[in-house]
């Protein structure tokens, strides 16, 4: 029941900053546990962050943690991702993920996760 849509991605030099966004054109993802996976080019999907309905729980990737910060935005449907000091390696497809339940005990497990964005590209060159 949820249709999700990620959107700004981009190409940006290292050290640069980008905030991605995701909303919830759909009727329940307000009841959501939300999360961000992303995926670089021959790699496996990989866990960045999540967030409970509440917001009272979040929980990030090793390789993100004092980097990036997610949020939501229950009311309209909404979660972000603040992306800072970027680094070449953080270059990927970024996909916005919502599961059925306010909250879940693997957040880092893609399986965990029912709805999927078509993902958004971001870059970053040395």
């Amino acid at each position: 029941q949820a249709q999700l849509e990620e959107s700004g991605g981009g190409s940006v030099q290292a050290g640069d900053s980008l905030r991605l966004s995701c909303a919830d054109t759909g009727h329940i993802s307000s009841t959501f546990h939300m999360g961000w996976f992303r995926q670089a080019p021959g790699k496996e999907r990989e866990f960045v962050a999540a967030i409970s309905w509440s917001g009272g729980n979040i929980y990030y990737g090793d390789s993100v943690k004092g980097r990036f910060t997610i949020s939501r935005h229950n009311t309209k449907n909404t979660i972000w991702l603040q992306m800072n000091m970027l680094q070449p390696e953080d270059t990927a497809v970024y996909y916005c993920a919502a599961a059925l339940t306010p909250l879940i005990e693997k957040y880092y497990d893609r399986f965990e996760y029912e709805y999927w964005g078509q993902g958004t590209q971001v870059t970053v060159s040395s």
